[in-house]
């Protein structure tokens, strides 16, 4: 939770050419947060980005 006490249970990660996973966001859709990964893809950059639910094990 952040300090307006909203959950945000949605992440956004990036992926660099090393294989190291970053945050790049919180989220309280996955609608929401595929829109800023989709958004951040369509830059042009080399990195992988996808969403995953806070707890969920990345597949």
């Amino acid at each position: 939770m952040n300090d307006s006490g909203a959950v945000l249970p949605w992440l956004v990660i990036r992926q660099d050419d090393n294989g190291n996973h970053y945050r790049v966001g919180r989220y309280a859709t996955r609608d929401e947060a595929q829109q800023m990964a989709d958004s951040l893809d369509a830059d042009g950059h080399q990195q992988l980005y996808w969403v995953e639910r806070i707890g969920q094990p990345a597949s």
